[in-house]
């Protein structure tokens, strides 16, 4: 039985705040963008016309709407879920089980919720919103079969780590957060490893770089910035999507760059070269050794949190739990961080945005102008659709990179 005591109030208070505080920012920034969106910007003048500055606002007013409806159900469900008795029905099913089977079982359950609620809406914006724009390349045949290898590598992954947490919560004693947080960061340091040479091959395919003069241009500006690459790929994108990118990917001697096939096609050598440059100027500027240590620490502090709340009865009463298995507990303190976080983020995107300000400048000191990164972010945006009006409001809770007409300008600024 739901006990609506001091606790749960709070909760529920915290939780319906961020949600109307996440409706409100929508609506201000699409409201701006109709307010301030109807001229092209001098910087992208000659890139974008109006007819596609107007595509650009329908695809972001329609993209908000989107969010807003999939959110807004999202909420009310979650919401119905934990208030409505299910959770301690099915904990109290599981409860003659070995606790590591029910614990898995009892997440497996959420996580098949999850993916259900989830399934409409994915496929709605890939075959309907992304395909009105002209994104959308993938058949139905490749959604299905990324949903299923997408479900197995999560079954797998999710179950390795979730029962190591669980086995140390009962048998590691009070020090069992400081094990688990252990266990975690190797869990993320595997996964950095693994992700571009076992798990992205599964989705994508990846093959040697074709252009052999634009190779040797990227191994030339890797040996010069002293950087040990194992493999220039191109990526098929293009068999699910239009948009551009390109990323580094592994950690040390496995690092690997990958290009989508489709920033090749529409975008010419200087450009590449340019936005690697920004990509090396993550490395060189230690940005993926800076965010691992923040989620570190930021880790660390939630599994000593945990580790307080799994023996706070109140917290269990609260949502109707007769008992108090530590998978419960678990659960419990993971929905108690989400609303929370809503408010924290902005640190998160703000430190974000200092780094790729770091790493755009780190570019134009080795390629010693600005204009190939400029011209790539203005071609990008248009090929991307993006937003060139954000509110600052907006751009404070959201954009883990400063707005493009904001890259650009300061980056022409210091053209030399």
């Amino acid at each position: 039985m739901i006990s609506f005591n001091t606790y749960l109030i709070v909760y529920i208070c915290i939780y319906l705040t961020s949600f109307a505080l996440y409706i409100a920012i929508e609506r201000i920034n699409v409201h701006y963008l109709k307010k301030c969106g109807h001229k092209t910007p001098m910087a992208f003048e000659g890139i974008i016309d109006e007819n596609e500055l107007q595509k650009i606002g329908r695809y972001t007013v329609d993209n908000v709407r989107f969010k807003l409806f999939q959110t807004s159900i999202s909420k009310i469900i979650f919401l119905y879920i934990i208030l409505s008795g299910i959770l301690p029905w099915l904990a109290q099913s599981l409860s003659r089980m070995n606790f590591l089977i029910a614990g898995l079982i009892f997440f497996a359950v959420i996580g098949l919720l999850e993916v259900l609620m989830g399934l409409p809406f994915d496929y709605y914006h890939s075959f309907v919103l992304e395909d009105k724009y002209g994104f959308n390349t993938k058949t139905l045949k490749i959604w299905l079969a990324d949903l299923v290898k997408s479900m197995l590598v999560l079954i797998i992954l999710g179950t390795c780590l979730l029962s190591a947490i669980l086995l140390l919560v009962r048998y590691a004693g009070q020090s069992w957060w400081i094990w688990a947080w252990i266990i975690f960061s190797l869990f993320q340091l595997v996964m950095t490893i693994l992700y571009p040479t076992v798990i992205a091959p599964l989705f994508n395919r990846f093959t040697s770089l074709e252009d052999s003069e634009l190779k040797d241009r990227i191994k030339q500006l890797a040996k010069t910035e002293g950087l040990a690459i194992e493999g220039i790929y191109q990526m098929d994108a293009s068999r699910r999507t239009r948009h551009t990118n390109a990323y580094f990917s592994g950690m040390g001697k496995a690092k690997r760059i990958v290009l989508f096939d489709s920033l090749i096609r529409s975008h010419g050598q200087d450009e590449i070269l340019a936005i690697l440059a920004h990509e090396i100027g993550h490395l060189k500027k230690n940005h993926i050794k800076k965010q691992f240590i923040i989620v570190s620490v930021v880790s660390l502090f939630l599994f000593f949190l945990a580790s307080k709340l799994l023996t706070w009865d109140v917290m269990y009463d609260s949502f109707g739990f007769s008992s108090t298995p530590c998978y419960v507990g678990l659960f419990l303190v993971g929905i108690l961080w989400g609303p929370v976080n809503f408010f924290i983020s902005p640190i998160g995107m703000a430190i974000s945005r200092k780094f790729e300000r770091e790493a755009d400048f780190y570019s134009l000191g080795i390629l010693k102008t600005a204009k190939p990164l400029s011209i790539a972010l203005k071609k990008m945006a248009k090929e991307n659709l993006s937003n060139l009006n954000p509110h600052p409001l907006y751009v404070f809770f959201n954009y883990s990179h400063p707005p493009l007409l904001k890259r650009i300008e300061y980056l022409e600024a210091r053209e030399p």
